[in-house]
């Protein structure tokens, strides 16, 4: 028996945004056709396929969930088992395109090891498109997740990605936990130096979408953009 295939398949990163705005139909036919899904979040997936209005009903549709509680190894294993027999399987993560920022990776890579087909479908990434918008170098550029939340230690990585980002010329691009974005964007003006670029790109493909890119100098005589609970990427340059 031949395996299944594994689709990467992007859902959007606003609520606010119905699907088929930021998804291509072609995306369409391959969620249809589907009935398994591996998913960071159950509910978040079965809220998404429905908005979608995919062809089978939702309760015809299994879930199995991979987060940041899956451990590697026999979890994985059961997760990839169905694909191994000939099931075709969705993976869908809560906000944007899976295996990016993202435990789907695990999965991606226990197919990779079996010779299984990985099929990444078209949709947004948050990271891509605040790059996209940022004016900063497009041509290196890293992701680095969180910033630690403690001083001295937040301090020290600020400096270190602003000294990257000078020396090589690689924007910096990092996230953080939306309740706490403000005292995030305050610390950063207070430790880059005034000609440092800054981009803070909030509620990307949402209506309340903005993306502005200005140097720490400029940033510190505008006013705030009010970033309370509101998704965002941040990126030095």
């Amino acid at each position: 028996m031949n395996a299944g295939t594994l689709y990467l398949i992007p859902c959007p990163i606003s609520d606010e945004t119905a699907p088929w705005e930021v998804l291509p139909a072609a995306n369409r036919a391959v969620m249809d056709a589907l009935d398994y899904f591996i998913v960071e979040n159950t509910r978040s997936a079965r809220r998404f396929l429905s908005r979608a209005g995919v062809a089978r009903p939702i309760e015809e549709l299994e879930f199995r969930e991979l987060n940041e509680h899956t451990v590697a190894g026999r979890e994985v294993e059961e997760l990839v088992a169905p694909v191994v027999a000939g099931r075709s399987a969705g993976v869908i993560s809560e906000a944007g395109v899976p295996g990016v920022a993202d435990p789907g990776a695990l999965v991606v890579e226990a197919c990779h090891r079996r010779g299984i087909r990985v099929v990444p479908l078209v949709g947004p990434s948050s990271i891509i498109l605040a790059m996209m918008a940022s004016g900063l170098n497009g041509q290196s550029f890293a992701f680095n997740g969180y910033l630690p939340v403690k001083e001295p230690e937040r301090s020290r990585a600020i400096r270190f990605f602003e000294r990257r980002a000078r020396s090589e010329g690689q924007s910096q691009l990092f996230i953080e936990a939306p309740y706490r974005n403000g005292k995030l964007v305050e610390q950063l003006l207070q430790t880059l130096a005034p000609e440092t670029r800054l981009t803070v790109a909030v509620d990307l493909t949402a209506p309340g979408e903005n993306i502005a890119t200005r140097t720490v100098g400029e940033w510190r005589r505008s006013p705030r953009p009010e970033l309370n609970k509101r998704p965002a990427i941040f990126i030095i340059g």
